[in-house]
C-alpha cells in the first residue's frame, strides 16, 4: 500500500458505501484525502462527501486511478455494467472488494479478468462500529489483502471468514437483519403505548433492552436460551410474554424472514 496511507475508493456512494467509510475515517483506517467515491447521482455525492469528508466524481475513471482498494457498491442490477467500465481500467495494484448482494466471486472474475478479489456482505450498523460483516476471498488474494479486509471489518464491528456458499445466508441474517430488529424494536414501543408508556419513553426503552441484552450476550458468551430461562420465572410475567409470542408465531417469523432474505440474496445474483 501506499507510503502515504490507504488510498480507498467507492464505486458507488449510497448508504452502505457512506456507512462504510464514515465507520473507517472514524476508527483512522483511511484519511478524508485518500478517500474518493465516484457516483452518478449528485444526492449521493453530496451526502457521501458531507459525511465522511472524501471527494465525490460523476465519471468512476478518477477513483479508479487514484485508489488501491477499490469497493463496488453498486446494486446488484447495476453491476455486468460497472465491471465492463472498470476492466480496461484495472492494473495489478488493485484489490477489489465486492459488497453488492448476491454477485459472486467468479461473476466478478468474469466481468474483470485476472484480479485480486474479496466478496463481503456487512451491514449498516458499521456506521456506529457495530457492524456483522462475513467475507469469501478470491484466487488470487494474497494473505496481506485478507488482513487487510479483515482490519477493516473488524474496525467498524465484527467479521467472519466465510466460505462463499454461505455468504447469501450472511446476507438473510445480519445483512438484512438490522431492519428485522426495527420491526421488533418498533413493535415492543408500541406495545409499550398500548399499556400507557409515552412513546418516546416506550421507544428509548425498546432500544436500550435490545441493546442491553445484545452486550449482555456478547460479552458473557452465554447462549440466549439460557439469558431467556434466566428471565422467565415460573409462573411469572416473561413466561406469560413468551407464551404469548409463541402463540403468534413469532420464531418462526423471523427464521422464515432470513430464509426468505437469503433466496432473495441468491436470485439477485443469478438476475
Amino acid at each position: 500500500m501506499a507510503s502515504d496511507g490507504l488510498r480507498l475508493g467507492f464505486l458507488g456512494a449510497g448508504k452502505m458505501a457512506t456507512a462504510l467509510a464514515r465507520g473507517w475515517v472514524a476508527a483512522g483506517l483511511v484519511t478524508p484525502s485518500n478517500l474518493m467515491a465516484g457516483d452518478p447521482m449528485s444526492a449521493a455525492r453530496e451526502a457521501f462527501s458531507t459525511s465522511t469528508g472524501g471527494r465525490t466524481f460523476s465519471d468512476n475513471r478518477p477513483v479508479i486511478a487514484g485508489s488501491e482498494v477499490l469497493i463496488l457498491a453498486v446494486k446488484p442490477q447495476k453491476m455486468t455494467a460497472l465491471l465492463e467500465e472498470m476492466r480496461p481500467a484495472l492494473s495489478p495494484q488493485h484489490l477489489v472488494i465486492s459488497v453488492a448482494a448476491g454477485i459472486t466471486l467468479g461473476q466478478l472474475a468474469a466481468g474483470l479478468g485476472p484480479v485480486r478479489l474479496v466478496r463481503v456482505m456487512p451491514n449498516t450498523p458499521c456506521l456506529v462500529g457495530a457492524g456483522a460483516s462475513g467475507y469469501a476471498t478470491g484466487q488470487l488474494a494474497t494473505a496481506e489483502d485478507v488482513s487487510l479486509v479483515d482490519r477493516l471489518l473488524n474496525a467498524v464491528g465484527r467479521a467472519f471468514p466465510v466460505p462463499e456458499n454461505l455468504l447469501d445466508a450472511v446476507t438473510g441474517l445480519s445483512g438484512s437483519g438490522p431492519a428485522f430488529i426495527c420491526l421488533v424494536i418498533e413493535a415492543l414501543s408500541d406495545g409499550g403505548v398500548r399499556v400507557g408508556l409515552p412513546r418516546d419513553v416506550a421507544t428509548a426503552l425498546a432500544t436500550q433492552t435490545v441493546l442491553g441484552t445484545a452486550q449482555m450476550l456478547r460479552e458473557t458468551g452465554m447462549q440466549p436460551a439460557v439469558l431467556k430461562d434466566m428471565v422467565a420465572s415460573p409462573g411469572g410475567t416473561t413466561i406469560a410474554g413468551l407464551h404469548a409470542l409463541e402463540r403468534g408465531g413469532l420464531r418462526a417469523a423471523l427464521m422464515d424472514a432470513v430464509e426468505v432474505a437469503t433466496r432473495r440474496a441468491t436470485e439477485l445474483g443469478r438476475s
